[in-house]
C-alpha cells in the first residue's frame, strides 16, 4: 500500500498552494492512502482560549467547502480530522474519505488539551471515548488524533482488533522529537504502522512543528517531512504488522 503524509501550512494562502502540490504528489505517486493533519483546512483557533461562535462556524464552513476537494486527492482514500457541530455540542471528528463512499465520520477526539496555544478543552467537547477501528478498503485504521497517541493503551488495543495503521493527524508545536517518540512507541504497542501529518508555519506566539511521519510495526522510522520536503510517500506492507502481533511485546495476553 503507498501511504503518504504530509506536513501543510496554517496561513490560508500557502496552505492552498501547497494543496495543489500534494495534489501532484498523490497522483504522480498513485498514493492509495493520504493522511491529512488536524483540523488543516481554517487556521488554528485554538491559540486563544477566547472561544467565539462566529469563529467557530467559519472553522467548520472552510472545512465544508475544502472537503468538497477531496475529489482531487482520488482515487486514493483520505484520512483526517475537521470541526463538527453535533447534538448542540462542538466536537474534532476524525474521518475517512473515500471516492465510492464520500464522507465517513469514525471517531471523536476524546483527549483534549487546555493549556496556552492549546485551548482545545475551552473550543470542543470530547466524544465518548470509543476506540473502535476501521475497516477501510484493503486496510484496518484506529485513530489517535494528536493527544490522543499518548495513551498506549488504545494503541495496544487497536493492535490486538487488527488494526495495520495507528493514524495520528497532529496540530503540535516544536517539540517534534518527543512526538516521534511517542509514534514509535504506538507503533511497538499495536504491532502496526504509526502514520502522521502535521501542520507547519504559525498562528500568533505558536509555532507549528511539521514532521509528519511513517513508522514500521517494529518502531523503525522510514521517513519524515521537512518544510523543504513536507510530502512523504512509501510503499509498505500491511502483512508485517500481521506478523508483528506474533512477536514481543504483542503476543503476551493482558
Amino acid at each position: 500500500m503507498k501511504i503518504t503524509v504530509c506536513e501543510l501550512n496554517n496561513a490560508p494562502d500557502i496552505f492552498a498552494e501547497e494543496w495543489k502540490a500534494l495534489v501532484d504528489h498523490a497522483q504522480n505517486e498513485q498514493s492509495d492512502l493520504v493522511l491529512l493533519p488536524e483540523l488543516p483546512f481554517y487556521r488554528w483557533f485554538g491559540v486563544t482560549r477566547d472561544e467565539n461562535e462566529a469563529e467557530w462556524n467559519a472553522a467548520v464552513i472552510a472545512h465544508d467547502t475544502w472537503l468538497e476537494r477531496l475529489t482531487e486527492l482520488a482515487p486514493a482514500t483520505v484520512l483526517g480530522t475537521r470541526p463538527v457541530t453535533r447534538w448542540d455540542r462542538r466536537f474534532n471528528e476524525g474521518f475517512v474519505w473515500t471516492k465510492d463512499n464520500g464522507y465517513h465520520p469514525v471517531h471523536l477526539k476524546y483527549y483534549l488539551p487546555d493549556e496556552p496555544g492549546f485551548w482545545e478543552a475551552s473550543w470542543y467537547e470530547r466524544g465518548k471515548g470509543d476506540f473502535e477501528p476501521v475497516q477501510t478498503g484493503d486496510v484496518c485504521v484506529g485513530f489517535a488524533i494528536c493527544s490522543e497517541l499518548w495513551f498506549f493503551e488504545h494503541s495496544r488495543a487497536y493492535g490486538k482488533a487488527g488494526a495495520e495503521l495507528i493514524v495520528t493527524p497532529r496540530c503540535t508545536g516544536m517539540t517534534v522529537d518527543k512526538w516521534l517518540m511517542g509514534g514509535r512507541a504506538a507503533a511497538v504497542s499495536a504491532g502496526a504502522y504509526s502514520i502522521s501529518a502535521n501542520r507547519n508555519g504559525a498562528e500568533g506566539d505558536v509555532e507549528f512543528g511539521g514532521q509528519g511521519w511513517i513508522i514500521d510495526p517494529d518502531g523503525n522510522v522510514l521517513g519524515v517531512t521537512s518544510k523543504e520536503q513536507p510530502f512523504l510517500t512509501l510503499d509498505v506492507d500491511l502483512t508485517r504488522a500481521h506478523e508483528a502481533k506474533k512477536t514481543y511485546p504483542r503476543y503476551i495476553p493482558e
